[in-house]
């Protein structure tokens, strides 16, 4: 029988093993650090949620807009950075620093709040919009009945850039759909696009057909669903969607922690219908010129794995991505494996 205490570390002349217990005590320092900086980021975007919530329901309704100060290969990342810490970021011949951030339905910009800072960090200049009728934005969602008006906050930002200025498009979910509309509208300033679990529609298609094996077919939710929400009265068409809490909790935040649930338990709003409804039109002139990347979500519960996989098959992108363990909120669940992806997509020539 061997002796057990051979795989005991040995003793150094200098005392290894007090050199080690330090190294130990520094680690668990540094880890309580970061746990505490992440308590405090939660505690400041709950209390910023809160205010925004009380907004809306002040006004009933809610323009805010947060400023921060190419191959087709799959890759799997895990949400892990060795010792907390990223990879050096070239940010030379970049033809972009922006990073528009354009959430999904129901969302605002607040829910980019970590993915906001890490591209900061790293000397990114990345901006999340609140669309119309979402966030603290004072329009009324049942009032939304375009996709154009629904994706004017960015389509005006858009058109507001210099001729020679880029930027880089982040779409979550149903923002595919508007990083999809500026990318015909507006092709020339932008350099790439990102889906992140997004609607990644086809010219003609509606958004909802993508989640239509979640929801139904269009026909069927609209005449069934109880998630609907008739702002001009029964007797009219219905104007927005809403789901109660569990049902979100389930479809959308699966893998994410409990205080961004509840962030977003306060800061989701309704979701106005008509956009959702609407048909594409997209050409090869505009929306075909772009450099487009798919970012897959695979423990996702509102977007399934498949149904992203026949996403990227009938419309294929020029990138795609895929992060393990993320449910449909990869900046909730994953923020660390997304923001590797947003860096070294910036840095693709």
């Amino acid at each position: 029988m061997g002796n057990a205490f051979d795989c005991m570390p040995k003793k150094g002349p200098a005392g290894g093993i007090r050199s080690r217990s330090k190294q130990s005590s520094k680690s668990r320092s540094q880890r309580k650090m970061a746990a505490s900086e992440e308590e405090l980021l939660h505690r400041q975007a709950l209390a910023m949620a809160i205010q925004q919530h009380q907004l809306s329901q002040r006004f009933e309704g809610s323009m805010s807009r947060r400023i921060g100060s190419t191959s087709s290969r799959r890759r799997d990342l895990p949400d892990s950075i060795t010792n907390g810490k990223l990879h050096p970021v070239s940010l030379e011949n970049l033809e972009t620093k922006k990073i528009i951030l354009v959430h999904g339905e129901g969302f605002g910009a607040w829910c980019w709040y970590k993915t906001l800072t890490l591209l900061e960090e790293v000397g990114l200049l990345p901006i999340a919009l609140d669309l119309k009728g979402s966030g603290i934005d004072l329009t009324d969602p049942n009032s939304v009945t375009t996709l154009e008006n629904y994706s004017k906050p960015l389509t005006d930002y858009l058109h507001s850039l210099p001729d020679d200025d880029k930027v880089i498009l982040v779409g979550h979910s149903f923002g595919g759909a508007s990083v999809s509309y500026a990318l015909e509208c507006y092709p020339k300033k932008i350099s790439k696009a990102v889906f992140l679990s997004a609607t990644m529609v086809l010219d003609g298609q509606k958004p909802f057909d993508v989640f239509s094996d979640k929801l139904s077919s269009a026909e069927v939710f609209l005449k069934e669903s109880q998630f609907l929400v008739y702002g001009n009265g029964r007797d009219k068409p219905p104007t927005g969607l809403v789901f109660d809490k569990q049902q979100i909790k389930g479809l959308y935040f699966n893998q994410s922690p409990s205080k961004d649930i509840a962030l977003a338990a306060v800061s989701m709003r309704p979701i106005p219908l008509a956009p959702i409804m609407e048909k594409l039109s997209l050409t090869p002139e505009n929306y075909g010129t772009a450099r487009r990347f798919f970012i897959q979500t695979l423990d996702d519960h509102m977007l399934s794995p498949d149904v992203q996989e026949k996403l990227v098959r009938e419309n294929p992108p020029h990138g795609i991505y895929k992060i393990k363990g993320s449910d449909h909120c990869p900046f909730f669940s994953r923020p660390q494996a997304l923001n590797k992806i947003l860096l070294e997509i910036a840095q693709l020539p």
